[in-house]
């Protein structure tokens, strides 16, 4: 048998083909819909997928008001930050984080809620960083980003 006919071919930035996908948060619990947009992300749905090379998909959450948390963590579950400062950390409820997201103050598509619990299922490092910027989530059905065609999928078929 020659080995050298079976190689390995990892992807890089000029063969990665990306694409936009169309993903509804109606009725979805938060956790399970992020990690499966988390997985999407690092494009490890696909079957070139390569650990060092941003080669997922461009996601685009909608009706990101829509979602569900199981139990009272609406209300309980408590993020914390640190502001740098003695005496400054500051506690963040989900129900607060989310009434956050309606504000006018918030960058469109910046939904503080999802990017923090995404941000948490990424790697901590510079490719981590750049696969955050992949992701748009809007509290509506509406979406600017018609022009790139995005394809809508049923997150519920994904494992």
């Amino acid at each position: 048998m020659d080995t050298l006919s079976y190689k390995t071919v990892s992807a890089n930035a000029a063969t990665v083909n990306k694409e936009w996908v169309v993903v509804d948060a109606t009725d979805q619990v938060l956790g399970r819909l992020c990690a499966k947009v988390a997985k999407i992300l690092r494009g490890k749905y696909k079957p070139n997928f390569t650990p060092h090379v941003d080669c997922g998909d461009n996601v685009i959450i909608i009706n990101a008001d829509k979602v569900v948390l199981t139990g009272k963590k609406w209300t309980d579950r408590q993020y914390v930050r640190y502001t740098g400062y003695p005496g400054g950390q500051r506690f963040t409820t989900p129900a607060e984080m989310q009434a956050k997201s309606l504000n006018k103050h918030i960058k469109p598509g910046m939904h503080p809620l999802f990017l923090h619990v995404i941000k948490g299922m990424l790697p901590k490092n510079k490719l981590g960083a750049k696969l955050l910027k992949n992701v748009y989530v809007y509290n509506g059905g509406e979406h600017p980003h018609e022009a790139q065609q995005p394809k809508v999928i049923d997150i519920n078929k994904l494992k």
